[in-house]
């Protein structure tokens, strides 16, 4: 009997161990494939860097900010075609038309996926991944042709775009409407503050931080029926005193132009580029790779 009883235990194992061995290879493939899609994905979806970690629930602190690969960030003022009364300091803030569409063009040609604040925003903060070669597309000041060159170029190869308001702008000429960056809004851009009337942050006083900031916040809130989460410092200044007002007043991301971000609070410093007019496409691209790290 026992002689009986070895011999079935035998045969039992025999015949279950490929079985088994099949089992726990499928085990270790099932469980290793889809690590391998998930990291191919999220390293196709950063800029040409490593992939940042991922976390949906803790906010990183500062050094992971600041460690994650730069997103290039571009800040446009005025699209129109030189004046012979222009100076030299002004062409650098003023894009001729055809090279904004032949930069805008260039993008998109490249493979370049335009993101808005609050993409920046989670993957700063959390880590989400990002679509693959992402530049974000900025506006200051709320001039007229934002809207008449500008937008229909955004639209032509699907791109999305940031336009920060000064509102004391708001229906004077030259400048967009009430009713046009409401349009902006509706149709998926993100509007943010650049004051009411540019003052600079670093001079701010008494009564400034509500003219300044609250109040065209809630104008622009009253305006777009959306909250106005985002602020970009007039002239690209700003000082460590600002980031605690700008805090207080909601905002989440505060952008600046070329200089260093703060060590403590990068979200409320984050660098941007100017474009002037004598870029091509080419050359926008290369000064981008160079300046975002």
């Amino acid at each position: 009997m026992k002689k009986l009883l070895k011999l079935t235990v035998l045969k039992v194992s025999v015949f279950m161990l490929p079985i088994l061995c099949l089992t726990l290879y499928s085990g270790c493939d099932m469980g290793t494939v889809p690590s391998i899609k998930v990291e191919t994905q999220v390293a196709n979806t950063i800029t040409n860097t490593a992939a940042p970690e991922v976390s949906t629930h803790t906010m990183a602190d500062a050094s992971i900010i600041i460690a994650r690969p730069e997103v290039p960030i571009l800040c446009y003022h005025q699209l129109r075609d030189w004046r012979s009364s222009d100076s030299k300091t002004a062409r650098d803030y003023i894009v001729p038309v055809n090279d904004f569409i032949n930069q805008v063009k260039s993008l998109a040609d490249s493979g370049y996926n335009t993101i808005l604040p609050d993409q920046l925003y989670e993957y700063l903060a959390y880590g989400k991944a990002l679509p693959s070669k992402p530049v974000m597309i900025t506006f200051d000041d709320t001039r007229i042709d934002q809207y008449t060159v500008a937008l229909p170029e955004l639209k032509k190869h699907g791109f999305k775009g940031v336009f920060f308001v000064m509102t004391v702008s708001l229906g004077k000429p030259g400048y967009m409407s009430k009713e046009q960056v409401r349009q902006l809004a509706d149709e998926g851009h993100t509007v943010g503050s650049h004051t009411y009337d540019h003052k600079n942050v670093k001079t701010y006083a008494g009564n400034d931080w509500e003219e300044q900031v609250a109040k065209p916040s809630r104008q622009l809130q009253a305006i777009t029926g959306r909250p106005v989460e985002y602020f970009a410092y007039p002239f690209g200044l700003w000082n460590k005193q600002a980031i605690p007002e700008l805090k207080k007043h909601g905002f989440k991301s505060v952008f600046q132009l070329a200089a260093s971000r703060d060590e403590n609070d990068p979200l409320y410093s984050v660098r941007r580029i100017i474009v002037p007019g004598t870029w091509s496409g080419n050359t926008m691209q290369r000064v981008m790779k160079n300046s975002f790290h």
